[in-house]
Order: C-alpha cells, then structure tokens, then sequence
C-alpha cells in the first residue's frame, strides 16, 4: 500500500444503552474490539443492533455509557481529523464547488490555498472526480456524490474512514461500481476502514475482515479473516468480481456471516 497509516483502534469493555421513556435501551453489551493500521474491516448485522452507535462511538459523536474508545494512545472524547466519516446520505456544501468541498478540511487547518488545490486536486483524481471540479454537488449523480466525500475524508489526512452505509441507497450497479472502486482506494491509501452494511455478500467481498453483530444489544458474535476476498487480496492482485464469487471459501463465509445473523442459508 502507498501510505503508511499507523493508527490502531480500540474499544475495552464498552457498553452503550440510551434512555426511551425513561428506561434504559441497552444498545451494545461489552464490546472488546481492535482494528489494527491499515485492515478494511466490514460489520453486518441485523437491523438496530447497535453497528451505528459502535461508529458513532469510534467518530466520537458520543461517549460510551461504560468502557472506553481509544485511537492510538489517546482516548476518544470528540470528534477527530484523524477519523473521517462517510455517512448514506452525502453531506456536501450545496454552495461549494465540488473541489471546494474537498479543500475544506485542508483549509480549516491552515493549508495554504495553492497547496490545498494540490491535495484536493490529487483525490479527485483518485475517486475519478478530476472533470468535475468546478461542478455543485447537486450535478454529480448519488454514485459521484459518495465519491466526492470519500475525497473530502481522504484529503482531511484522515487515518481512519468510518463508513455508514455509504453504498446503501444506490442502485445495484452503481453499488458494485463504487464497492470495486473503493478497494482500490484502500489499496492506494492505506487507511484504515470501517465499514458499516446490511449487506452481506458486500461485508464478505470488501472485508479483509469481517465481522457480525449480534441482536441488540449488540456484541461481536463473529470475526473472521477474508483472506481471499477482495479486501484481502495480496498487494497488486487484482482478481474479478465474479472470480472471487465462485470461490469455495467465499461461500463458506458467506454462509457462516448469514448464519451468524439468523439469515436463511442460499441456494
């Protein structure tokens, strides 16, 4: 991979539960999770089990209700440059240009406006968004707008990329699009990725980790290497979709995740 992106996650004994009410929702019941530099780690599960509050806790959104989240060495007690998140919906500036967007966290933190054009600039090469600079958000299709703020993230010098459903309200075409192309991202960059979806068959062939969430209130029941997915593939190996499909491992995890779920078993 091209950068070296060294930051290690960490969540010890965190439990999180919110008040509906005035009673006590549990939400996650101890979680002890690590996600070392540089893994794309993938988390399904079922509906409300907890998968976004575990983001939000790792994007310091919020605090745990016991435990701790820890980035590096340091705990979690806000939100971070260090931890980028990509949400479902995009959260562009409608007002600002699409390199504009881009430019924005670079800009917040001080870098010279001939240098920040570079940066950004260099990420929209990257997310193929190099035509469509000088565009508004509102012109760029759902696909190109995901595309946009994975660039802001990146450019943000952002370790690690939270993603919340990025994938989930676009059309399946665009979705294995955007699911091919993010690997290569992750392979150019280095970050460390989480990434949220209700999908399995997207947790198994990103993920050079995956792992599944119980009911709530949600705990880690399974965690799996994908070394022969996608997202574990070796530097520079680049196998087809369908290749890696048809693997007799990838059915096997396919059907250990949709077990572990309580899905039914496919064909």
């Amino acid at each position: 991979m091209a950068e070296n992106h060294t930051a290690r996650v960490e969540l010890a004994g965190v439990r999180h539960h919110f008040t509906v009410g005035g009673a006590a929702v549990g939400a996650l019941e101890r979680v002890d999770l690590t996600l070392e530099p540089g893994e794309f780690v993938t988390l399904a599960g079922p509906s409300g089990c907890g998968k976004t509050t575990l983001l939000r806790l790792v994007a310091g959104f919020m605090a745990p209700s016991e435990g701790s989240v820890s980035v590096g060495d340091r705990p979690v007690r806000g939100p971070g440059a260090e931890r980028g998140v990509v949400f479902q919906q995009p959260t562009l500036f409608p007002w600002l240009s699409v390199r504009r967007n881009v430019e924005l966290g670079p800009k917040l933190r001080g870098v010279g406006k001939a240098a920040r054009r570079e940066v950004a600039d260099r990420y929209l090469e990257l997310v193929g968004l190099e035509a469509f600079g000088d565009h508004r958000p509102y012109e760029l299709s759902g696909g190109m707008q995901q595309r946009c703020q994975i660039a802001r993230v990146l450019a943000n010098e952002s370790d690690i990329v939270l993603m919340d459903e990025p994938f989930g309200a676009l059309d399946a075409l665009t979705r294995e699009r955007l699911q091919n192309e993010l690997l290569e991202i992750w392979r150019a960059t280095g970050r460390t990725i989480l990434f949220i979806t209700h999908s399995v068959d997207e947790a198994v062939f990103l993920g050079s980790r995956v792992l599944v969430m119980s009911p709530r209130p949600g705990r880690i029941v399974l965690d799996r290497s994908a070394v022969f997915t996608q997202g574990g593939a070796a530097d520079g190996v680049k196998v087809a979709p369908e290749e890696i499909r048809a693997l007799p491992a990838y059915r096997e995890l396919l059907e250990e995740v949709r077990a572990a779920i309580h899905l039914p078993a496919t064909a």
